[in-house]
This record gives structure tokens, sequence and C-alpha cells, in this order.
């Protein structure tokens, strides 16, 4: 598993950790059903401390995409609720979209970026 974190960056460490492992999941880098390491493994192998990790994986499961064994640890398991996710990815875009209109970003502009994304995610279409 590779994880890097930007130890400069102002985003909070379990955020950086939570999101590449989000991003691995929809590269294909991690597949339904895989195991991430324990939390002392990652906390030693990226350098942070373990509740760091702890945090990371809880709010992975909260959000739905990793559940956890108690003897297989934190696996992938995206099986959020579809509708959920819709919803909430719904207001999520509708704050974005109103930035992006006070900067006088064009709907073909919002649609450009979303296909530059989804081509670099594999075309998850």
């Amino acid at each position: 598993m590779m994880i890097e974190i930007d130890f400069n960056s102002d985003e909070a460490i379990y955020l950086q950790l939570k999101n590449q492992i989000i991003l691995g999941i929809a590269t294909s880098r991690f597949q339904e059903g895989d195991s991430l390491p324990s939390v002392r493994q990652l906390a030693e192998v990226v350098g942070i401390n373990m509740h760091t990790v702890n945090k990371a994986y809880t709010v992975l499961k909260q959000e739905g995409y990793v559940k956890v064994d108690r003897r297989k640890g934190a696996i992938i398991a995206v099986d959020m609720d579809k509708l959920k996710m819709i919803n909430e990815l719904k207001k999520e875009l509708q704050v974005m979209i109103a930035r992006g209109s006070c900067k006088n970003i064009t709907k073909e502009e919002f649609h450009g970026l979303i296909d530059d994304i989804y081509r670099e995610y594999g075309g998850l279409e």
C-alpha cells in the first residue's frame, strides 16, 4: 500500500489518509474485500500516530467504504447506499457550483472538469 502524507499540508493527516484510501478504491488499487493494514502497521509504515490511523478508519467505516472485522481488521466494503450518496454529493455540488458561478465558471467548464476527473479515475461511467 502506497500512502504518502504531506506533513506540511493544512489538511489534517487523518483526512489525507482517508482521501488516499478513497482514491485507491476509485482507481481500483483497492478492491472490494481487500484488507487494509492494521492500525499499528499503517502507523509504523507512514510514520504517524496509531490514533490518527484509527480515526481515518473510523471515518471510512462511517462513510461506508470499509467494514471492520475483529479478526480481519479493516476491509474494503463499498456497500454504501447509492441514493444516500447521491443526496450527499448533490449537497456538496450545489455549494461547489454556486462558488464557481460566483467566479463566472460556465456549465460547460464544470462538465469539462467532471469529464476530466472521470477519465483520471478510469471512466466510471
